[in-house]
């Protein structure tokens, strides 16, 4: 193993209660895997406000770990997916008012999805079923807070708008049950997203077994353009 560093997640940058946010957490790994495409398994929940060891791997991969050791591996993978159409600017900003007025039961103070949330303190991803289809979707805009160094939502966060849009899948359209976790994330980001431009997210039920929940999610701009897909394997709590 090469490449040994040491990262803290800020608690602002948190999904459940103390625990950091899964999509950021894999989009920092995915950082230090040169791969286009990167698959991070989550093996035990990261904390936030306290230093974990992130190291870089001789395959193309990291490795996350903590005090009670291992806490997610990247590896480099492909993902394999039917990507449904967009839904319309018009038709994914309706269904993410919809879930607002009504948001499923159990939803926390999360740097993805939290309601309390604004541009530049969350992503937003407040997916909502698109009448007609089998998708939820979300209208939203990231701050400039959110931005890097050259305007555009940072690719950690990039990775981040593609883990709670599983979750309002899994949760709107699937049998998921309130407390599920985000097991893997695999994910390829295909083009710079813009901050302050108007995105879609949205996401689709691929499979479901027992308490494994497989999610298709897509991330466009508001004209279409396709930045960044995954394939997310959500997991119901025992």
């Amino acid at each position: 193993m090469t490449d040994i560093g040491t990262i803290t997640v800020p608690g602002r940058l948190r999904g459940y209660p103390g625990v950091a946010y899964g999509g950021y957490v894999a989009g920092v790994l995915a950082g230090r895997a040169p791969a286009k495409t990167v698959r991070v398994d989550f093996r035990r929940p990261t904390p936030v406000e306290v230093p974990v060891e992130l190291t870089g791997t001789d395959d193309g991969g990291a490795v996350l770990t903590g005090a009670d050791g291992l806490l997610a591996v990247a590896t480099p993978d492909e993902v394999r997916l039917d990507i449904p159409e967009p839904p319309s600017w018009d038709e994914a900003y309706a269904a993410a008012e919809a879930y607002r007025a009504a948001p499923p039961a159990g939803a926390v103070d999360c740097f993805g999805c939290g309601l309390d949330r604004t541009p530049d303190t969350g992503l937003r991803q407040h997916c909502g079923v698109v009448p007609g289809r089998d998708l939820v979707a979300t209208a939203w805009t990231a701050g400039p807070a959110l931005a890097g160094a050259e305007g555009e939502l940072r690719p950690e966060l990039v990775w981040g708008a593609l883990d709670c849009p599983g979750n309002a899948a899994g949760r709107l359209l699937g049998s998921m049950r309130e407390g599920a976790v985000t097991a893997s994330l695999t994910a390829q980001l295909l083009r710079p997203v813009p901050v302050s431009a108007r995105l879609i997210s949205y996401a689709w039920v691929v499979s479901e077994e027992g308490r494994k929940h497989r999610m298709g999610v897509a991330l466009t701009t508001a004209a279409g353009d396709l930045c960044a897909h995954a394939s997310a394997l959500w997991v119901d709590p025992r």
